[in-house]
């Protein structure tokens, strides 16, 4: 399980460049809505990633959206810390659950396609 060290209160007051978020709902780009700040700062954290080796993994986002999603998290790490944890935590139940018939479905494929 992840585990950060957040001190500092949310930021409610400050306007975010490049980010959206509504009310009950979780902080994305403005200009890419799929992408969630969460999955930024996921590689940050989990890779070690820069700003700039952020974008250069992933060519679609602006060097400023990415500062601004990672100023974001510094911001409210809380938040999207429990985000991540979970996301974890339904990885983990994921994971315990018998594999669908279509997932077997799909792993025989790809076996008998790699033996050919």
């Amino acid at each position: 399980m992840l585990s950060f060290s957040c001190d500092i209160p949310p930021v409610s007051s400050l306007n975010y460049p490049h980010i959206c978020k509504a009310d009950g709902e979780v902080a994305r780009l403005e200009r890419l809505p799929r992408v969630r700040i969460a999955q930024i700062v996921a590689d940050h954290l989990g890779y070690g990633w820069s700003a700039e080796e952020i974008v250069r993994q992933h060519p679609h986002l602006l060097p400023a959206e990415v500062h601004a999603a990672l100023a974001y998290y510094h911001d409210h790490c809380t938040e999207i810390d429990a985000e991540l944890a979970s996301e974890l935590a339904e990885m983990d139940r994921e994971a315990e659950r018998p594999p669908s018939p279509l997932r077997l479905r799909l792993r025989a494929a790809r076996r008998n396609s790699s033996a050919a």
